[in-house]
């Protein structure tokens, strides 16, 4: 019996040996003409922290680099006119409460007498119109006492959005104006901001793939990220057609970083041939054909699990993996 597994289990294991070793035939095939440009990450929308008020810079929370959350305060801006109006206006409303006491009591006892008939209708009634003009001029007070309150909580600076902190072109002790800049931040969604000369314009359109070169590496087509276009702006500056980029992977990049990517530019026709099909000997690259001859061949981008076949083969030959 053990005789009989003998055969069989030698014929399982070259199975995989003779799929290693199988011919393919490689033709010209149209590929994507794949061009490479400079892009640089920028953040899909920039918002800008603003002073509402004019002031002094009192507190400064915000540093280039930190994450906030949408409503955190960035600093403090204080007017010392406002400080100075509050106090004012306190000692208005002591003044007034006063006034608004002594009405009351005018009103109470003028009450009194005409319940006991010693007084007129109209002393109670003036009395009472007294006191309502005194209770009013009260309550506008405390009114104007609530606006200069709201004016100095404008002084927090607060995040319009998420996002991280770009700039921060303010210190403390620094006069600001309405409506200066206190802090610059990015949404966390960055995108790639790519400029592709104008002969290219008619090939860009949105939806199109790209591919992102590794981060610092100087590597063709295929080694990276693939993105897609998501606007294609239809103004030519400078003789560059700009157009933004998506890419999943891009929150970790400086704002401004660039980085090398691939654009497809059309299409042309190239020789492709498996990877596993190339083989490296003394630093040059072979290609074994199916009658045993050993071709050398100038290998260009990788598509996938094929390799461009700049030079060295025609259509039509046949190539074994070694």
């Amino acid at each position: 019996m053990g005789l009989f597994r003998l055969p069989l289990l030698v014929a399982v294991l070259a199975a995989p040996l003779a799929a290693q070793g199988a011919e393919v035939t490689v033709h010209v095939a149209p590929i994507d003409d794949m061009k490479a440009v400079v892009a640089s990450v920028e953040p899909a929308h920039q918002l800008v922290a603003r002073a509402r008020i004019g002031g002094t810079v009192t507190t400064l929370k915000a540093r280039e680099g930190d994450t906030v959350a949408a409503g955190a305060e960035l600093a403090v801006v204080a007017d010392q006119k406002l400080f100075l109006q509050m106090q004012a206006i306190d000692q208005r409303i002591r003044s007034q409460q006063a006034q608004r006491d002594k009405a009351k009591a005018d009103y109470d006892r003028a009450q009194e007498l005409l319940r006991r008939g010693v007084s007129t209708k109209v002393m109670a009634d003036q009395a009472k119109t007294a006191l309502d003009v005194a209770e009013r001029n009260l309550s506008a007070i405390q009114s104007d006492r609530s606006v200069i309150e709201q004016q100095a909580a404008e002084g927090s600076v607060k995040a319009p959005g998420p996002g991280r902190i770009l700039t921060v072109p303010v210190s403390i002790g620094r006069v600001v104006m309405p409506g200066e800049t206190i802090a610059t931040l990015a949404e966390d969604n960055y995108i790639l901001r790519l400029q592709l000369p104008e002969r290219h314009a008619r090939f860009m359109r949105a939806g199109d793939r790209v591919e992102l070169a590794e981060r610092g590496a100087n590597t063709g087509a295929g080694a990276g990220k693939e993105g897609k276009v998501r606007i294609v702006y239809p103004e030519i500056q400078g003789g560059r057609v700009i157009a933004d980029v998506d890419v999943k992977g891009l929150d970790n990049y400086f704002v401004g970083e660039r980085a090398r990517v691939y654009v497809s530019t059309g299409k042309r026709n190239a020789i492709l041939a498996p990877k596993a099909a190339v083989y490296r000997r003394a630093g040059v690259d072979f290609v074994k054909l199916a009658d045993g001859a050993e071709v050398v061949v100038q290998t260009g981008d990788a598509h996938g699990d094929a390799v461009e076949i700049l030079s060295g083969l025609h259509d039509g030959d046949v190539v074994t993996t070694p």
